[in-house]
This record gives structure tokens, C-alpha cells and sequence, in this order.
């Protein structure tokens, strides 16, 4: 205190004010973090294949209270965060693009839900924007998810294409980059530790600590036989079912035997 009473005039005025500047720039910035208190969470990306079918969960969170009615609402966009409204719970309006194929699964009240797209095609492939409207009893409040969630969509060609690869990855060496799973696999099959550390001596005592080099490639041979065997039964049924699922289950959706056998 005796130091701030030896200060000058002007120097206790100035330091007066900076101390309320800094007041005010904490005040600002808490007030700040206080509005940006909502948000819309979703995946950042997910793979799905074409003619398949995709869940995009959603949950959105908000400090505001509720009015009586809250007329909570959920959009969709796609492509970019300013792109076309493909859904509209509200207006009960669905894009052009999605018709028979697009599930919303949300009650009124609820902060989280999950936005489904059936028989996926090609042009499926984007990003997908969930919109949140409600009615607080300050007003009207809105907001949007930021990053979306991107799409991937895979054709049943590239999964073939990925499980051949797989398979016989020295066949398939300008499938390059592969994904993880299938790098893991290619290299899993060509490891010769799969080879069997013994080979069965019966009728071999006369050549005991010798190696013999047929029967270790024998062996070796043997071993990858088996390795790939197990891999191929699992892969086939997995394609043979996503097959079964694009002959089958579409036409079921739509209930049109017309459509059905274009698309078969």
C-alpha cells in the first residue's frame, strides 16, 4: 500500500485502468465460453458399401433452457456445411436423391439419434451435416455440426478386387497402399513362421540329424496351403452374402419386381 501511495497521480490513474481493462477481458472471455456451450457431436468418418446400408449417429448438447415447448427439430445437409437439406423432421421433407432409403431414427425430446441410408450407392460418397433447432425460453436457437461426417462408399468390384489381394498379395503388388487389415494379413501368409518347427522322422533313423530339404519344403508348402485355406472359407462366405444381400434385399425395400431385375 505505501508503494502505490508513492506512486504518481497519473501513474495510480493508469494502473487503475488496466486493472479494469483486465477485469473486463475476463469477464468478456467467460461470457464467451459460457455461449459456446453447444454443439452437435458425430463421427468423423464412416466406410460403408455400396448397397449395403449406414448408421451416422448424432447427439447434440446445449446449456440453454428448454421452453414448454421446446419444438425440437433435426436437419440433415450433405456435400458441405452450406449444401442442399437432404431431411427435414419438421417439414417432413426428404431429398429426391434418398427416396425410400433414408431412416430417421429420433423421438421429439431426444438428444441423440441416428440417421440411416439404405441400399448405398456411388454417389452416396459425401459429408453429412445434422442441424438443430429448438425453442428456449430465450428464443429461437440453432446450430449445426462443423465437420460433418464423411462417407466412404466401397463397390462390391473393390472388394473383390481387396480380397484377391489378400490372398495372393504378390499377384496384386500395384495395390498399393493397402489397407491395414490386408497388410496385416498378406504378411501374416507369406511369414515363414507358419513353416512347422518338426517334420515327422518315422522311417528316417538311418538320416536322424540330417534335414531334409523336400520334406522341409514340403512342409512349408503344406503350411501355407492350410494358412490359406482358412482365410479363403471365412472371405468367400463374406462376398457370397454381400452378394446374396444386393440381389435380395434391394428389391425388398423398394417392393418393385420391375426394379428388382434391372438391378439384378
Amino acid at each position: 500500500m505505501a508503494l502505490l501511495v508513492s506512486l504518481p497521480e497519473q501513474n495510480l490513474a493508469m494502473a487503475w485502468i488496466l486493472l479494469l481493462l483486465l477485469l473486463a477481458a475476463c469477464l468478456h472471455t467467460a461470457g464467451y465460453q459460457k455461449t459456446q456451450d453447444y454443439g452437435v457431436n458425430q463421427p468423423e468418418q464412416l466406410t460403408g458399401i455400396q448397397g449395403g446400408s449406414i448408421e451416422i449417429p448424432f447427439s447434440f448438447y446445449f446449456p440453454w433452457e428448454l421452453a414448454k415447448d421446446p419444438q425440437m427439430s433435426i436437419a440433415w445437409r450433405w456435400k458441405v456445411f452450406f449444401g442442399e437439406v437432404i431431411y427435414n423432421s419438421t417439414l417432413l421433407f426428404l431429398h429426391e436423391h434418398f427416396k425410400g432409403r433414408l431412416i430417421m431414427n429420433w423421438t421429439q425430446g431426444q438428444t441423440s439419434g441416428v440417421l440411416r441410408i439404405l441400399n448405398l450407392k456411388a454417389n452416396d460418397q459425401s459429408t453429412y451435416f445434422s442441424r438443430i433447432f429448438l425453442q428456449a425460453t430465450e428464443g429461437m436457437k440453432l446450430w449445426q455440426s462443423r465437420a460433418g461426417t464423411k462417407l466412404i462408399i466401397h463397390g462390391t468390384k473393390r472388394i473383390w478386387v481387396l480380397c484377391v489381394a489378400a490372398l495372393f498379395p504378390s499377384t496384386f503388388l500395384c495395390c498399393s497402399p493397402q489397407p491395414h487389415f490386408l497388410k496385416s494379413l498378406s504378411t501374416t501368409m507369406a511369414s515363414p513362421s507358419i513353416i512347422p518347427s518338426a517334420v515327422p522322422t518315422a522311417g528316417l533313423e538311418n538320416t536322424r540329424g540330417q534335414r531334409n530339404p523336400s520334406l522341409l519344403n514340403l512342409g512349408a508348402m503344406v503350411g501355407m496351403v492350410m494358412a490359406k485355406v482358412v482365410v479363403i472359407i471365412p472371405l468367400y462366405g463374406w462376398v457370397i452374402f454381400l452378394w446374396w444381400k444386393q440381389r435380395s434385399f434391394i428389391p425388398y425395400l423398394t417392393g418393385s419386381p420391375l426394379l428388382g431385375s434391372l438391378i439384378r
